[in-house]
C-alpha cells in the first residue's frame, strides 16, 4: 500500500485589540469574567494547546498581531509554541509552521505594494520568532489572486494552502494532491488544498469531533480507500480557535487525534512541508482570482454588498475613503524621502526590523539613511513611518466582515485610520481632518445611522 498521510492546519489569529492613541486594550464585556477576548481565548485555547504540544504535531499559521500580543501579555505561551515548531525543525529542518501576511488584510483587494509589504512585515515575523525563513505563507481568509501568489513567489515563499472552490481548471483535479500554479516569470509555486467536507464537519458539526478515535474511522480512513495504488495526502484546515474555545475541549480531541489514535492503523499524521519535499507536485491548475474560504462570492463580503454579510452598503464607500487616506499618507511620506533618494516601498518594507525589535526608529533611520538627521527631521520621519503602519493597519479584515457598521470591528479600522491621520498632521503640520470626515461621511450604518466620519471626528474631539 502507498503511504498515506493528513494533516490539520490551524489558523491562529485575532485582531488587534488595543486603542492606537493608547496603546492598551479596552475591557471587553462580553468576554467577562476575562478582561478581554485575546485573554479569554488564551486561556481556552491556546494555553491548553501548547501544554499538550498540539503546535509540534500540527501545520499552523499565528498572526503577527496575536504574537506581538502574547509576547507581552503572556510570554511562556508563546514560547513554549515556538519551542515546540523549532524542534520540528529540527528534527526535519523544515518547520510545520506558515508565515501570515501582517495585519490580516485582504490581499487581493490590496495594491501590489501594500501586498509585498504585508508579505515582507510576515515573513519578518516569523523569522524573528522561530528562527528560520518560512517555506508556507497563509493569505488571511485564504482570499487569493494571481497576483498574490507572484508576490508570494517572489518573496521565497514555497507554497500555501486554498480551498477546493479556489480552483479554476477542475479536469483530473484531486484534493489529496499538491499542485503547481505556474506564474509571470518562469516562477511558480505550490498549492495545497484543504478538504472540504470533513473541514467543514470540523468546524461546524460538533458531534463530528467528540471522539478521536471515531473521528478517524468515521471521516479520514473513508479517504483512503484499501490498498491503494498512489499515494494519498489528505488536509483538514480550520481556524485554530475552534480546538478549545469555538468547541470546548477540542483540544483534547486534537491531542488524540495526532497521537493515540493513529497507533493501529496505516495512516500518518506529516505537515504540508514535509510531504512537499517527499511528493513534490506533479501536474499544474490555474486558481480563480479574488476568490477565499469565507465568502462564495469571491472578496465582496470585504468591498461591497455581498449576501454573506447583508446591509454592506458602507463597505464601498469606506473602502474608497481609506484608500484615498493611504494615498494622502503615502504622497507625504514619498515627498519626505525624495531628498534622502529613498523609494516609499522600499523604506516602508524595512519597518519590519522595528516590528520586530530588531531596530528602535530612531536606529532604523541611521542605519537606511547613513547618517544621524537632524532631531526635527527625525520625529518626522519617525511619526511618518508610524503613520504608515496605521494606514496599514486600517484594512484589517476583522472590520470589513460583518453587515453593520456599527460594531465594534469596523469602528477599530476607523481609529487606526484616525491615528494615521494623527501621526500624519504631527508630522507634517498640515491639517488633513476636514478632508478625510468628507471622505468618510459616505459610510453609515443602515441599522443606527451612525457615521464612519461621526466616529472619526469624536476620536478627534476626546483627544
Amino acid at each position: 500500500m502507498k503511504r498515506q498521510a493528513f494533516c490539520v492546519h490551524g489558523h491562529f489569529y485575532q485582531p488587534p485589540r488595543e486603542n492606537p492613541f493608547t496603546g492598551q486594550i479596552p475591557q471587553e464585556a462580553g468576554a467577562a469574567p476575562f478582561k478581554n477576548w485575546n485573554e479569554k481565548i488564551l486561556d481556552q485555547c491556546y494555553r491548553p494547546n501548547a501544554l499538550e504540544g498540539n503546535f509540534g504535531r500540527i501545520s499552523f499559521d499565528i498572526g503577527p498581531t496575536l504574537a506581538a500580543w502574547m509576547e507581552k501579555a503572556h510570554p511562556d505561551v508563546l514560547e513554549m509554541i515556538v519551542q515546540q515548531e523549532r524542534a520540528v525543525y529540527a528534527e526535519y529542518g523544515i518547520g510545520n509552521g506558515m508565515a501570515q501576511s501582517y495585519n490580516h488584510t485582504i490581499l487581493p483587494l490590496s495594491t501590489r505594494e501594500d501586498k509585498v509589504t504585508q508579505v515582507k512585515w510576515g515573513i519578518a515575523d516569523f523569522v524573528s520568532r522561530f528562527g528560520h525563513e518560512p517555506q508556507g505563507m497563509w493569505a488571511p481568509e485564504t482570499a487569493i489572486d494571481n497576483e498574490t501568489l507572484e508576490v508570494f513567489a517572489e518573496c521565497g515563499i514555497t507554497y500555501t494552502i486554498l480551498a477546493p472552490w479556489q480552483v479554476k481548471t477542475k479536469t483530473d483535479f484531486d484534493v489529496s494532491k499538491p499542485y503547481w500554479v505556474e506564474l509571470p516569470g518562469d516562477k511558480r509555486i505550490v498549492v495545497f488544498f484543504y478538504g472540504s467536507g470533513v473541514s467543514s464537519k470540523v468546524s461546524f458539526d460538533p458531534h463530528a469531533t467528540m471522539n478521536a478515535d471515531g473521528f478517524v474511522n468515521n471521516e479520514l480512513l473513508p479517504f483512503f480507500p484499501e490498498n491503494s495504488r498512489r499515494e494519498r495526502y489528505y488536509l483538514i484546515a480550520s481556524d485554530g480557535e475552534l480546538y478549545g474555545h469555538h468547541q470546548p475541549l477540542r483540544d483534547k480531541f486534537l491531542e488524540w487525534l495526532t497521537t493515540g489514535a493513529l497507533e493501529h492503523i496505516n495512516l500518518e499524521n506529516i505537515f504540508p512541508a514535509l510531504w512537499l519535499k517527499q511528493y513534490p507536485p506533479e501536474k499544474s491548475i490555474k486558481i480563480r482570482d479574488n476568490t477565499s474560504w469565507s465568502c462564495h462570492h469571491g472578496v465582496k463580503r470585504w468591498a461591497s454588498e455581498c449576501e454573506c454579510a447583508e446591509h454592506g452598503e458602507w463597505k464601498a464607500p469606506l473602502r474608497r475613503a481609506f484608500n484615498r487616506i493611504a494615498e494622502i499618507v503615502d504622497t507625504e511620506m514619498q515627498t519626505a524621502l525624495d531628498p534622502y533618494g529613498w523609494d516609499l516601498l522600499a523604506f516602508r518594507n524595512e519597518y519590519a526590523s522595528v516590528l520586530t525589535q530588531q531596530d528602535t526608529p530612531a536606529a532604523l533611520l541611521e542605519r537606511l539613511l547613513q547618517k544621524k538627521v537632524a532631531p526635527e527631521e527625525e520625529t518626522k520621519l519617525i511619526k511618518l513611518m508610524s503613520s504608515q503602519y496605521e494606514r496599514q493597519r486600517m484594512f484589517t479584515s476583522c472590520g470589513w466582515f460583518f453587515g453593520d457598521f456599527d460594531r465594534l470591528e469596523a469602528q477599530n479600522d476607523i481609529l487606526y485610520a484616525a491615528r494615521a491621520v494623527d501621526l500624519l498632521e504631527q508630522a507634517t503640520e498640515k491639517s488633513y481632518r476636514q478632508q478625510v470626515s468628507k471622505y468618510l461621511s459616505k459610510a453609515e450604518s443602515w441599522n443606527s445611522g451612525l457615521k464612519a466620519s461621526t466616529v472619526f471626528n469624536k476620536l478627534f474631539k476626546s483627544k
